[in-house]
């Protein structure tokens, strides 16, 4: 039986804060990749507290309704130079590992951080704030958003 974990905005927005006041310490640098979709909230707010200006994406599909789609697919992967040193890639969370493993085979020297990770993606992440169990799942701010709003819309 799996663990719900419930995250609100203000949560999250304190959560992803304390994660770039713990990033500043490790700076300066020189851009941040936001993983898409789930990264790019956490990307935005971790920019504001390591004062970095300068953010790119990486879009990698590793799941597609909430299930594994096998082999990981990139739609888009960005240039940075030196295999990635001196940036800072960013997810909302380290699952299974599969994105930043995936990931760092293009950008070895990049360092790689993310609000929450489970057992099978600790090792992942260089940096993360909070470890849940595997078997818990966490319910982000705009999923249940989404969710609220899927409730409305009637079937074509």
């Amino acid at each position: 039986m799996s663990k719900e974990f419930v995250v609100n905005w203000d949560e999250f927005h304190s959560a992803a804060r304390e994660l770039g006041q713990k990033l500043k310490l490790k700076g300066p640098w020189k851009g941040i990749c936001a993983v898409t979709r789930g990264g790019m909230v956490p990307a935005c707010l971790v920019a504001q507290e390591t004062e970095t200006k300068l953010i790119k994406s990486i879009a990698l599909e590793t799941y597609t309704d909430y299930k594994d789609v096998g082999e990981a697919k990139f739609h888009y992967l960005p240039h940075l130079d030196n295999d990635g040193e001196g940036w800072l890639i960013i997810d909302d969370l380290a699952d299974t590992g599969k994105s930043f493993r995936e990931i760092r085979k293009h950008f070895p020297k990049a360092h790689y951080a993310c609000v929450y990770v489970k057992p099978d993606g600790a090792d992942t992440a260089d940096t993360f704030l909070e470890k849940v169990s595997q078997d818990t799942w966490i319910y982000l701010p705009w999923e249940l958003e989404a969710q609220k709003f899927a409730k409305h819309l009637k079937p074509a």
